[in-house]
């Protein structure tokens, strides 16, 4: 490798040596399109798992792995004829240029809401010129969280007037939507796939709620899941503390310790 490369460059040549037929690493070679997708997945968590801690040099080191999947599906591509790294590049410093006609064009729009509007106009006339599906809801990634999902969901059709404009309704549904898991519940004999539809439904609502709240329902349930687990893991230390084991303790006694906890948080 030539030191005169730029790091970019460096890395993409690594990349097509760790595919080489011959000489390149076992594992590398016998990847495909489809199984990378999950360590992608786990990469981009990582990073905002890192994000979220405010750990900058993991930032630093998760934004490196992430870059290797780009950098390994890329490969992939050229080795496919179908595109290369170069062009990935490329067609991304089109788009953001075209998208963003109030910095590089010279346009000019009156509020964020009107850059908003403009953007999703946009990524319209894309799917329209490719032929690709324009529904109001297309390119909503299917592999995306399932709150994540239903929140992009609930907005796009807001954004064309199908919302409520006042928390009523909305609080209303969520009502509704848990006296009708309540309802399957008590079926005798209980048919699993309809409560799982109903809490589905109620969940969906619970995610709307949140958004008319301006709160992302993911990042509320991410919240929730790590103060749960703080909590839980003072009461496993009080519980060890007193030569005891969690199985050793009533419900009742485990109960105690968690308002303990989380008076002792206030």
């Amino acid at each position: 490798m030539s030191k005169t490369q730029s790091p970019i460059e460096q890395l993409v040549e690594i990349m097509a040596t760790l595919r080489d037929p011959e000489q390149g690493c076992p594992w590398d070679r016998k990847q495909t399109f489809a199984t990378i997708v999950p360590h992608t997945l786990e990469e981009a968590y990582e990073v905002a798992d890192a994000i979220g801690q405010e750990n900058w040099g993991d930032v630093r080191e998760e934004l490196g792995d992430l870059l290797f999947q780009v950098i390994f599906y890329s490969q992939l591509g050229k080795e496919q004829g179908l595109f290369d790294f170069d062009q990935v590049v490329a067609g991304l410093n089109e788009k953001l240029i075209r998208r963003h006609p109030h910095v590089f064009a010279g346009s000019e729009f009156a509020s964020e809401a009107e850059i908003s509007a403009n953007w999703e106009a946009e990524k319209a006339k894309e799917r329209a010129d490719k032929g690709e599906d324009t529904s109001v809801l297309a390119n909503i990634p299917r592999a995306l969280p399932a709150l994540t999902r239903a929140d992009k969901i609930q907005k796009r059709c807001a954004k064309h007037g199908f919302d409520w404009d006042t928390l009523g309704p909305v609080v209303d549904k969520v009502h509704e939507e848990i006296d009708e898991v309540l309802e399957e519940v008590i079926q005798v004999p209980q048919d699993q796939d309809r409560i799982e539809e109903e809490m589905g439904d109620l969940l969906f609502a619970v995610a709307n709620f949140s958004r008319h709240l301006q709160v992302k329902p993911e990042h509320a349930l991410q919240r929730a899941n790590q103060k749960f687990e703080r909590r839980f893991r003072e009461v496993e230390k009080n519980v060890l503390e007193k030569g005891r084991q969690l199985e050793d303790c009533t419900l009742a006694e485990l109960d105690k310790i968690w308002e303990q906890v989380k008076a002792a948080e206030k």
